[in-house]
């Protein structure tokens, strides 16, 4: 297979974040669509985690490192935990519309740091397993694009409701090309695989960072939400993209 043709197959993954954010900016009823998206990615993700990040971890360390995969998901857990400290600050309680747009810059910001580490890590992962079988880093493509439209769509609704917009235009910028850097980082190195360290490492430490994102900034969104409906249709929907997905694989 030719590293040039899996190469460029992780720049089309980034298209489909492009296309979901592209669709957000012409989405009315922004407040009720994010509340939407917020539910929709709470759900995707935890699905991801659980069903993709989870199980690939543990096989790629398998259970005689078992206590590697648990080192490296706590340590991604407290890198992001730091990264929080950093990124300007949130509320737990809003009220105001400038503590909102805030609140959503915040979870945004933090959405993008690690959607783009993750995508880093899934553009290698793709660029690797569509160099040694075609079929099978297309399937594994397509379904990685269908959940990154809806993804797409969560970070151009939450810049467009953003109190910072500009702060989150060359973030957005590099989640774009992200999948397609995590390609280039082995086509420029030359390599053909990767260890099973190394990948269950790199997938261990986004695990930790998603639970993070998941947990202590999506599932406070979620609770107080005030369009109930939307919630459950976004829970709803992120379950059966999922699954979808699981078609590809």
């Amino acid at each position: 297979m030719s590293p040039n043709l899996s190469l460029f197959i992780t720049f089309l993954l980034g298209l489909f974040l492009v296309v979901g954010i592209i669709f957000s900016f012409f989405l009315n009823k922004k407040r009720r669509v994010l509340d939407y998206i917020f539910a929709l990615a709470f759900s995707l993700l935890i699905m991801l985690m659980i069903f993709d990040l989870l199980k690939e971890s543990l096989e790629t360390f398998g259970f005689g490192k078992l206590y590697l995969f648990i080192i490296f998901a706590l340590l991604g857990f407290l890198i992001f935990k730091i990264l929080d400290q950093f990124i300007p600050d949130h509320h737990d309680h809003v009220k105001s519309s400038k503590e909102i747009k805030e609140n959503i810059h915040h979870i945004g910001l933090l959405s993008i740091i690690v959607l783009i580490i993750h995508n880093i890590i899934e553009g290698m992962a793709i660029y690797f397993v569509t160099l040694s079988d075609l079929s099978l880093g297309l399937m594994m493509s397509i379904g990685v694009g269908i959940h990154n439209l809806p993804l797409g769509v969560m970070i151009g609704s939450v810049y467009s409701e953003s109190s910072e917009k500009k702060s989150l235009t060359i973030p957005m910028i590099l989640l774009s090309i992200s999948t397609f850097l995590g390609g280039l980082i082995p086509f420029l190195l030359k390599l053909t695989s990767a260890s099973n360290i190394f990948m269950g490492v790199l997938l261990s430490l986004v695990l930790g960072m998603l639970f993070y994102l998941v947990f202590f900034e999506l599932l406070p969104k979620v609770k107080d939400t005030k369009n109930r409906d939307m919630t459950i249709y976004g829970l709803v929907s992120g379950v059966l993209i999922f699954l979808l997905t699981l078609f590809f694989d």
